[in-house]
C-alpha cells in the first residue's frame, strides 16, 4: 500500500499542519467604543515598537492620555514618543485615527473597520493603503477604494487610520535562501515546500504517475469521493476557461 497523500496528512492535525498559536496572542485592535466617547479626541503617545511573528507590518504600544494602553498598527514613518490623535474632532495627520466620514475625499487610510468598533478589518499588510473616493451624507456611507482597484462601501461611522501601513518594500528583498524561505512560511503556520501532485508517484496521489506530469484525466472530484480521491477541485460547477463569445 502507498503512504496517506497529503490532504489525509494534514487532518490528522500534527504540528507540521499547525497554525503557530502566537498569531492569537496579540490582536491588534482600536479600543472599544465603550470606552471612549464618540464626541470626544484623546491623544496617546506611543511607548514602543515591536514585530509581531508572522506578520509583516510593525505593531506599536500606544498610551492613552487616560493611562490605557493597547496596539495598534503603524503608519509609516511612526516613532517612538509620537503623539496620536483618536477621534473625531482629530487633525487629519498621519497616524490619526478618524471616523470615515471626518476624513476628507483622496486621503490615504488603513486598517478600516467592516463595522463601527470591531477594530479594523481591512487593508493591513505594509506599505498598503486604501483611498477614499466618496461620502454620501444622506445614506451615510463612504466609497473606498482598495489596492486591487475594486470599490467597497462602508457605515461612515466606522474608523480609519490616516496614512500608509508602516513595513511597506519588505516583500522586494529576496530570500535567496531555502532555510529563510522554511522559518518565514513556519511563522505563518503554512506547509512548505509543497510539491505538485502531478510531480509525485502513482501511489503517493491521485495525480501521480505516467511518462509525463499530467494528471491524467479529469481534476474535478465529487464532494462524496474518500479522502484518498478528494484532490483537485472539489464538486466543481465547471473547469477550465470560460469561451469567449
Amino acid at each position: 500500500m502507498g503512504k496517506k497523500i497529503l490532504v489525509q496528512r494534514r487532518g490528522r492535525g500534527s504540528p507540521t499542519f499547525r497554525a503557530s498559536t502566537h498569531k492569537r496572542r496579540g490582536a491588534v485592535k482600536y479600543r472599544p467604543l465603550s470606552e471612549v466617547a464618540i464626541e470626544r479626541t484623546i491623544t496617546g503617545v506611543i511607548t514602543g515598537l515591536y514585530h509581531d511573528p508572522g506578520r509583516g507590518a510593525p505593531v506599536g504600544i500606544i498610551k492613552y492620555e487616560d493611562g490605557v494602553k493597547s496596539l495598534l498598527l503603524l503608519s509609516e514613518a511612526a516613532y517612538i514618543g509620537q503623539i496620536v490623535e483618536y477621534g473625531p474632532n482629530a487633525t487629519i495627520s498621519i497616524g490619526n485615527i478618524l471616523p470615515l466620514e471626518k476624513i476628507p475625499e483622496g486621503t490615504p487610510i488603513f486598517n478600516i473597520e467592516k463595522n463601527p468598533g470591531d477594530g479594523g478589518k481591512f487593508i493591513r499588510s505594509g506599505g498598503c493603503y486604501a483611498t477614499i473616493i466618496s461620502h454620501s451624507k444622506s445614506a451615510g456611507t463612504t466609497i473606498i477604494q482598495f489596492p486591487s482597484k475594486k470599490s467597497k462601501s462602508f457605515n461612515s461611522k466606522c474608523r480609519a487610520t490616516v496614512g500608509v501601513v508602516a513595513g511597506g518594500g519588505r516583500p522586494e528583498k529576496p530570500f535567496v535562501k531555502a532555510g529563510t524561505k522554511y522559518h518565514f512560511i513556519s511563522a505563518k503556520g503554512r506547509k512548505w515546500p509543497h510539491v505538485r501532485g502531478v510531480a509525485m508517484n502513482i501511489v503517493s496521489h491521485p495525480h501521480g504517475g505516467g511518462s509525463k506530469q499530467s494528471p491524467g484525466g479529469p481534476t474535478t472530484v465529487s464532494r462524496n469521493a474518500p479522502p484518498g480521491r478528494k484532490v483537485g477541485l472539489i464538486a466543481a460547477r465547471r473547469a477550465g476557461r470560460k469561451k469567449k463569445k
